[in-house]
């Protein structure tokens, strides 16, 4: 049987023969030139524990993203969908969507009529442009197995078919349903916890920035897994070659931000709320766990969020793990760093629970 990590780099190939080589002149980015003479090799500075599913894939970061990439990186992407346990089952749900939007599909599992238990948001990857709550079915399946909780995976809409705020419209939407119908789902609405990794992670962060600004819904949690806060990384903002040189990115960022946004990533004043780095007041959001490892493309940008959210007097845990790439935990989870990665989330958010009984 294929596993896991072959299918994805399949993938991975499939959008690197689709794709053409980056010039050099293309999408010139303020003060990369300082970055030009360095002569590290972005390899050695992945961990060990990392290094294997690196060694054969294609090398990305000279390719070009544009609009002919998006059927095969969206095709790559279903690969990170898992097989599903016997138990407990999912069950999908159409709900109204936001006003004059298609309706939006959850996916629900863990739910007991009555009961009060802690709830999970959950808000799928894919660079804002691919990903489906379906294929992340598996991930919700552990949630409630593991924190005996109701987890719902939710189906926003894509870009750049819907750009901003539509997700961001389509996820307050999937919160606002869960709390309305907590007793028919047996949520203890003040143990509802959101969650993301990568996209997902900035939609998570998009949408606890909303709560607090709208104060209909509390959170006790926002977990962000490696997540994208910032459009003006790779575009406005300089990166070295060798931090996000696997899986995700310089390029890969630009083009997906433009794709959300419906303009340049790094332009002056984005829409409100768009781009969670560049909201300029956090105080009053909900506690965070935020995790993402040294090499990936987001982890100066996840730092100075934490750090930010820290002097906003926001309780909040930072893991920078040594030498993780982008979605590291995915492609070998079983290292002993991935695993501690794994654990950390789900030991904050097993005290998030607990510490509202």
């Amino acid at each position: 049987m294929t596993s896991r990590r072959e299918v994805i780099k399949q993938g991975i190939g499939l959008m690197a023969a689709t794709a053409v080589p980056r010039s050099l002149a293309a999408q010139p980015v303020v003060g990369q030139a300082k970055f030009v003479a360095s002569a590290v090799d972005p390899m050695q500075l992945v961990n060990p524990q990392f290094r294997a599913p690196l060694q054969s894939m294609p090398d990305l970061s000279s390719m070009e993203w544009t609009t002919a990439i998006l059927p095969p990186f969206r095709e790559g992407s279903r690969a990170l969908a898992r097989p599903l346990l016997p138990a407990p089952a999912v069950v999908k749900r159409m709900i109204p969507g936001p006003k004059g939007a298609p309706e939006v599909a959850l996916y629900i599992t863990g739910a007991t009529a009555g009961a009060s238990k802690p709830a999970v948001l959950h808000m799928h990857g894919g660079g804002f442009m691919a990903g489906s709550a379906a294929d992340s079915r598996r991930d919700i399946q552990e949630l409630a197995a593991n924190h005996d909780c109701v987890a719902i995976t939710v189906d926003y809409r894509l870009a750049p078919e819907t750009p901003f705020p539509g997700s961001l419209d389509d996820n307050y939407t999937a919160l606002l349903w869960m709390y309305a119908h907590a007793a028919e789902l047996g949520i203890d609405r003040s143990r509802i916890a959101i969650k993301g990794e990568s996209a997902g992670g900035t939609h998570a962060a998009a949408l606890a920035i909303a709560v607090r600004d709208r104060g209909e819904v509390p959170l006790c949690l926002q977990v962000l897994l490696y997540p994208a806060l910032d459009d003006r990384t790779g575009s406005t903002t300089p990166v070295p070659p060798y931090i996000g040189h696997y899986i995700w990115t310089a390029a890969a960022n630009r083009f997906a931000w433009t794709q959300l946004l419906g303009k340049p990533a790094g332009s002056p004043e984005p829409q409100a709320g768009s781009v969670p780095a560049r909201v300029e007041n956090l105080a009053g959001l909900a506690p965070a766990w935020i995790g993402v490892g040294s090499v990936d493309l987001f982890a100066n940008e996840d730092v100075e969020y934490g750090r930010r959210l820290l002097l906003a007097g926001v309780p909040t845990e930072l893991h920078l793990v040594p030498g993780g790439f982008h979605g590291f935990d995915l492609f070998v989870p079983q290292a002993p760093l991935s695993v501690s990665f794994t654990e950390g989330w789900n030991t904050a958010l097993g005290r998030a629970f607990a510490a509202r009984t």
